[in-house]
């Protein structure tokens, strides 16, 4: 076991904190084996590579997905995973470590049944629970004696007792006995091989100490660490904390870029030194928005739980929720500047995924941009390697430009730009808007 020092901006007395972490120590506990067979439910971001990171260490993973387009997707390595993982997936489903199927009843087969389902927003910020509530339903329903149940969907305090616990006694199953229920949040970083499953600790929370010790056994096999908390609903809060402190801690970034720019001054070069401080600081850079499947999510399901206000939190989301908006106006601006109407000015969004390396689209501040754009009468492509075609909300369907050209546009928004691909075209484009504070291929470039 490695010694994993806390991130607290506590003067200095981690160490002393350090001491209250509960490690599992699987030296302790019943030891696994590799008979055990796995049933991970949804094969999305998490699914996936839970899946794939099992089947090394276990007789029998399942990938279980109620879409037989995303099985297909994953059967043909059409997937968002790094090239090596993505090689392994193929073998791993050529030699049978890994199995794909729609069919719900490996879930009663299973002895270990992961859950790893989306748990996103509606356009009202309120928390779409149907796809993971659906996922419980079918989990309980087909629950078996010996079974360990864990839940690593982000979601709202008391969800694993509500979805999971009380069904399963509803049926008659006593938990901590019959069968075995935890929460164990996610923590994979899509497209930051910085940041790798086995590298990175884990938290679990049982109903009881028994279905922590059961539920962490298997956990240990994603992770060389891994931390034991009281209950389910200090592991979901855990979850919550985590994203809600980057939404914020973003949300602040954005802010001071907005003042260095005011100011003359470089956020990238302050935000970089501010970090030299060894302690106390954990600095982020600004961008366009916030997007991807927890930042721009998680926080919405404390805020729809609590009955109080937290101000710091809400403002933070509404100043995240704002963000593309501030990139509309800025190229309006632009234009304003340069003399030319936007009415029927053409304008490329340069990479249109929320982070890059990676394909996700979910909540990508593009997509707002380039809707806002569009309302007002300007002509908006893109151009992004990884994504060959998108729909907007509006449900406008639009396709990739495979090989732009600088002059045709009046202005080139830099939104994400990929590692590998190149941009040298931006070189020729009169104006050029760059939303990452980081893209210096083009001497005349703006930034937000």
């Amino acid at each position: 076991m490695t010694e994993h020092q806390l991130s607290l901006a506590i003067n200095g007395r981690e160490r002393q904190l350090a001491d209250r972490l509960v490690v599992f120590d699987p030296t302790g506990a019943t030891p696994a084996t590799r008979s055990e067979s796995v049933v991970v439910v949804g094969l999305g971001y998490v699914g996936l590579p839970t899946a794939y990171a099992l089947r090394s260490l276990t007789a029998q993973v399942t990938g279980y997905d109620i879409s037989e387009q995303r099985l297909r997707a994953i059967t043909d390595g059409e997937v968002d995973l790094p090239d090596a993982d993505r090689r392994g997936l193929a073998g791993a489903l050529a030699a049978g470590s890994l199995r794909l199927t729609a069919d719900p009843a490996v879930l009663s087969e299973a002895d270990v049944v992961i859950v790893c389902v989306p748990t996103p927003v509606d356009d009202e910020h309120e928390p779409d629970l149907s796809a993971l509530r659906s996922a419980c339903e079918e989990v309980v329903s087909r629950a078996r004696a010996g079974q360990v149940i864990i839940l690593t969907s982000t979601t709202f305090v008391g969800t694993t007792r509500r979805l999971l616990v009380e069904p399963l006694r509803a049926r008659g199953m006593e938990v901590g006995a019959d069968v075995h229920v935890a929460f164990s949040p996610e923590r994979i970083d899509p497209g930051n091989l910085d940041h790798v499953q086995r590298e990175t600790p884990r938290v679990v929370g049982g109903v009881t100490p028994r279905c922590a010790q059961r539920a962490a056994r298997v956990v240990r096999r994603m992770t060389d660490e891994v931390y034991l908390v009281s209950s389910p609903e200090a592991a979901e809060l855990t979850k919550l904390y985590e994203n809600i402190f980057r939404a914020v801690n973003l949300a602040l970034a954005n802010e001071i870029a907005d003042a260095c720019g005011e100011l003359g001054l470089d956020p990238i070069e302050v935000t970089i030194a501010a970090g030299t401080k060894p302690y106390g600081f954990l600095g982020s850079f600004p961008g366009p928005g916030v997007g991807g499947h927890c930042i721009p999510c998680d926080p919405h399901y404390l805020l729809w739980q609590l009955s109080e206000p937290v101000p710091l939190i809400e403002q933070a989301m509404r100043s995240i929720d704002q963000r593309p908006q501030r990139v509309v106006r800025r190229v309006v601006e632009m234009l304003a500047e340069a003399g030319v109407d936007h009415s029927g000015a053409r304008v490329l969004i340069a990479g249109v995924t929320y982070k890059a390396g990676v394909r996700d689209l979910r909540e990508s501040p593009s997509l707002p941009i380039m809707t806002g754009l569009r309302r007002l009468g300007i002509d908006v492509h893109y151009h992004d390697p990884l994504v060959p075609s998108l729909t907007l909300p509006d449900g406008t369907r639009m396709t990739s430009e495979k090989t732009p050209r600088g002059r045709d546009w009046d202005v080139t928004v830099i939104h994400t730009a990929h590692p590998g691909a190149r941009y040298d075209w931006a070189r020729d484009c009169p104006r050029v808007l760059d939303t990452t504070f980081q893209f210096d291929a083009v001497p005349h470039r703006q930034v937000l």
